[in-house]
C-alpha cells in the first residue's frame, strides 16, 4: 500500500453546498482543495479523533471528526473504495473507519446531541440528520420552541431557511431546556454580535466595491463596515486571500479582500473589497486591548501602539487577525517600469496584475483568475486599431477572460512573464513568426524591433495608397466591387451578340431587334467610363493633383526637424508622439493658422480637381465618338458590299432575258419591255431593301449623322 491515496471530484459539504475539488491522504494527513475557489483545508494526522463512512445522496461519503470538535464531510466516493480507504486509516491514522447508516424512518420524534460543532437528531442509535452550527445565522426562542436560521447559499437553486424544535417542558434541576438548548446553538453558531468594544476603528476609508466611504470597525471575529446607507459585517472565516497591490502611479495602493461567500446588498454580490489608499496618508494607531493581551493573542505581530502609513496598518491588522499571508505582485515589471499592465475587461478600463500564481484585474468588476485553473491563454490582435492588442485567458471549466486595448509595448514583458510560467499558450507559433519579422524589419533607430509598429507601418503605405487612388479618381462611384478582367469579357460578348443579331434578323422580329441595340447601347455608355477609370487607376496619372494635407500634417513638416534637433535619435514612433503631444498643447490660435492653411489647401485642390476631371471627360467622350464612328463605317462597308453583289446578279439575268425578246419583238412591244424593265427593276431594289433591313438603317442614321 502506497503512502498516499488521491481522489478526483470529492465534494465538500460548507455552509449547505457541495464544493467539489481534489482530496488527498497522506501520513502527514488529509488535505482537500476547492476547485473553485482554490482554498485548501489541511487536517493533521495527529487531529483526528474519528471517520465514519456512510450512504449518502451522491454515492458514499467520510465524515472526519476533529479533537477540537471541527467536523468535515466529503461526498462523491464509490462503495468499492471502503476497504482501501479502512487500511489506510488503519496503518497510518490508527483509527477505525466506522461505517454507520442514516435512519430512514421518517419520524420527528427523537434526540437532540450537541457534539463539537455539530448538531444531531438522532433516533435510537441512528442519525437522521446533522446541522453543522456553524450554518446557523440566528437562534431565537419560543414557549416550548427553539427556532434557527441558516444563512443562505448563493449556489443552490433551493436553501434551507429554518427548522423549528419542538422542546418538552421539565422542571429537572430547575434549568429551562429551550434556553439550553438556545445556548449550546449559539455557543457554536456564526451569529455575528458585536459584544464589547472594537480592537481598532478606521475611519472614511475609500472603499472602490462596494462604492463609498466607510469606517471599518475591528472585532476579534469579524470586521464591522459602517456607512451612511449600509453596514456590512465580514466573518475572518469568510476572508480567503489578502492582496496589497501597487497603482500604476506610484502615489497610491490597493488593498483587497478576497471573500467567500461574498458579502451581499439586495441581489448585488461582493466578492471582493477593494480599499484604496494613498502613500502619504499616515497613521498612529492605538489597540483597545492591554500589551499583555496584545502579545498573547498576536505573538508579537502586533503591538499596542503602532505608527506608520495608513496602508501598511490596515494591512497589518488583517494579517494578524485572519492569520492568511499577503499577495504582492512578483517580479514582473512592464514597459513602463510599473507592476501592472492598463487594460480594459468588459468596457471599463482597469489593471492586471500578473502574480506569482495568478493575474487579479481591478476593479470592476474584480477578477482573479489562478495559473492552476487556466486551460491556456492567447495573444490576439487588436480589433479597432493596431497600436494595442488583446490578452484572452480561458479557464478549465470554459469561462473566458478577455482583457483589451493593451499598449502594444507590453506584448514582449507579458509573453516573457507567460512562457516563465509555463502556461499553455495557445497561438505560440504566432511568437516565432514576430521574432522572424523583428528580423525581416529591422528599424536602425532601435535596439528593439517592433513587428505590431512594422505591420502598422505597412497597412498606413496601403491606406495612403488607397486615399490617393480615390483622389485620382474622376467623382464617379469608386466603391462597388467588382471584377475589372470579367466585366470587360461581359461587355465584349454583349456587343457581338448585338451585331450579329441585327445583321442576320428578319421582319418579324424587327421591332424588337431595334429595342435590343438601344439597350445594350445603353449598357455600354454606362459602364465603359468605369473600365476607363479602372484603366486610369492601375496607371496613375502623374499630373492628377495631389490630395491636401490636413492642419496637423501642415505643422509637422514644418516642425519636423525642429523636433528631431531637440531630441537627436528620436526613432519615428517616439516622434509622432512628441508631435501628438505639442499638437495637442497647441493653444486653439496658433491651430487656427494651421487651419486657415489647410483651409487654403483644400479649396485649391477641388478647384485643381475639377480642371482635371473636366479635361478628362473631353478626352474621354472624344474618344468613344470616334470609337463609334469607326464600327459605323465598318457596317457601312460591309451593307454596300453585299448590296452591290446582288444587284450585280440580278442585272446578269435581265440582260441574257432582254437579248432573247429582241430576236422576235416588233417595235412597239420593244417600248414596252422596256417600261416592264424598269418596273422590275424598281421591284427588285425593294425586294433587296426588305431582306437586309439592318444596313440600310444604319445607311439612314449615319447619314442623319
Amino acid at each position: 500500500m502506497g503512502d498516499t491515496l488521491e481522489f478526483n471530484e470529492i465534494y465538500q459539504e460548507v455552509k449547505g453546498s457541495m464544493n467539489d475539488g481534489r482530496l488527498r491522504l497522506s501520513r502527514q494527513g488529509v488535505i482537500f482543495k476547492n476547485s473553485k475557489t482554490g482554498k485548501v483545508d489541511n487536517i493533521q494526522a495527529s487531529e483526528l479523533a474519528e471517520g465514519v463512512w456512510r450512504r449518502v445522496a451522491l454515492g458514499h461519503g467520510l465524515k472526519l471528526v476533529t479533537k477540537n470538535g471541527h467536523v468535515y464531510k466529503y461526498d462523491g466516493f464509490r462503495e468499492s473504495e471502503f476497504d482501501k480507504l479502512s487500511d489506510f486509516f488503519k496503518s497510518h491514522y490508527r483509527l477505525e473507519l466506522a461505517e454507520k447508516d442514516l435512519c430512514v424512518k421518517g419520524w420527528n420524534w427523537g434526540t437532540v446531541r450537541f457534539g463539537g460543532q455539530l448538531l444531531s437528531f438522532d433516533i435510537g442509535e441512528q442519525p437522521v440528520f446533522e446541522i453543522p452550527l456553524s450554518n446557523v445565522s440566528q437562534c431565537t426562542t419560543g414557549k416550548n420552541e427553539v427556532t434557527l436560521e441558516f444563512h443562505q447559499n448563493d449556489d443552490a437553486e433551493v436553501s434551507l431557511m429554518e427548522v423549528r424544535f419542538y422542546v418538552p417542558p421539565t422542571q429537572e434541576d430547575g434549568v429551562d431546556p429551550v434556553e439550553a438548548f438556545a445556548q449550546n446553538v449559539l455557543s457554536k453558531a456564526d451569529v455575528i454580535q458585536a459584544t464589547g468594544d472594537a480592537i481598532c476603528i478606521f475611519r472614511e476609508l475609500q472603499c472602490l466595491t462596494p462604492r463609498g466611504r466607510y469606517d471599518i470597525r475591528i472585532y476579534p471575529t469579524f470586521l464591522h463596515l459602517h456607512g451612511k446607507t449600509f453596514d456590512y459585517k465580514i466573518p475572518y472565516t469568510t476572508v480567503l486571500r489578502l492582496f496589497l497591490l501597487p497603482h500604476k502611479d506610484q502615489r497610491q495602493m490597493f488593498f483587497v479582500i478576497s471573500l467567500d461567500p461574498p458579502i451581499k446588498q439586495g441581489q448585488t454580490r461582493y466578492h471582493f473589497l477593494i480599499l484604496l489608499f494613498s502613500k502619504d496618508e499616515d497613521i498612529s494607531l492605538t489597540l483597545n486591548m492591554n500589551e499583555e493581551e496584545v502579545e498573547k493573542r498576536f505573538e508579537g505581530r502586533l503591538t499596542k501602539n503602532m505608527s506608520g502609513s495608513l496602508y501598511e496598518m490596515v494591512s497589518r491588522v488583517m494579517k494578524a487577525l485572519v492569520n492568511r499571508k499577503i499577495t504582492v505582485p512578483g517580479n514582473f515589471q512592464g514597459h513602463s517600469g510599473a507592476q501592472c499592465i492598463t487594460c480594459s475587461y468588459k468596457a471599463s478600463s482597469g489593471l492586471l496584475y500578473p502574480l506569482e500564481r495568478g493575474f487579479i484585474y481591478v476593479h470592476k468588476p474584480p477578477v482573479h483568475i489562478r495559473f492552476d485553473e487556466i486551460s491556456f491563454v492567447n495573444f490576439a490582435r487588436g480589433t479597432t486599431t493596431t497600436r494595442s492588442f488583446d490578452f484572452e485567458i480561458e479557464t478549465k471549466q470554459g469561462t473566458q477572460y478577455t482583457f483589451s486595448s493593451i499598449e502594444r509595448e507590453e506584448y514582449g514583458k507579458l509573453f516573457d512573464f507567460v512562457n516563465a510560467k509555463k502556461l499553455n499558450i495557445k497561438n505560440r507559433g504566432l511568437k516565432e513568426g514576430m521574432k522572424q519579422s523583428y528580423d525581416e524589419y529591422a528599424d536602425s533607430d532601435e535596439d528593439q524591433h517592433d513587428a505590431y509598429l512594422e505591420r502598422m507601418k505597412e497597412e498606413g503605405k496601403i491606406r495612403e495608397e488607397n486615399a490617393n487612388d480615390s483622389s485620382d479618381g474622376s467623382g464617379e462611384e469608386t466603391d462597388e466591387s467588382f471584377n475589372p478582367g470579367e466585366e470587360d469579357d461581359d461587355v465584349a460578348e454583349e456587343f457581338d451578340s448585338n451585331a450579329s443579331a441585327s445583321s442576320s434578323s428578319g421582319d418579324g422580329d424587327s421591332d424588337r431587334d431595334e429595342k435590343k441595340p438601344a439597350k445594350k447601347a445603353k449598357i455600354i455608355k454606362d459602364r465603359k467610363p468605369r473600365k476607363k477609370q479602372l484603366e486610369s487607376k492601375k496607371g496613375k496619372d502623374p499630373n492628377a493633383p495631389k490630395r491636401p494635407m490636413s492642419a496637423y500634417m501642415l505643422w509637422l513638416n514644418a516642425n519636423r526637424e525642429k523636433i528631431k534637433s531637440d531630441h537627436p535619435g528620436i526613432s519615428i514612433t517616439d516622434l509622432s508622439k512628441k508631435a501628438g503631444e505639442q499638437w495637442k498643447a497647441m493653444s486653439k490660435e496658433k491651430k487656427e493658422e494651421w487651419d486657415r492653411k489647410a483651409e487654403d489647401a483644400r479649396r485649391d485642390y477641388e478647384k485643381a480637381m475639377k480642371e482635371y476631371s473636366v479635361g478628362s471627360k473631353s478626352e474621354s467622350s472624344k474618344a468613344e465618338r470616334s470609337r463609334k464612328k469607326k464600327k459605323k463605317q465598318e457596317k457601312q462597308m460591309k451593307g454596300k458590299a453585299e448590296k452591290k453583289g446582288a444587284t450585280s446578279k440580278s442585272s446578269s439575268l435581265k440582260s441574257s432575258a432582254k437579248s432573247m425578246s429582241e430576236s422576235f419583238k416588233s417595235k412597239e412591244f420593244v417600248s414596252s419591255d422596256e417600261s416592264t424593265s424598269a418596273e422590275s427593276k424598281k421591284e427588285d431594289s425593294e425586294e433587296e431593301g426588305g431582306a437586309s433591313p439592318a444596313p440600310s438603317t444604319e445607311e439612314s442614321a449615319s447619314g442623319s449623322d
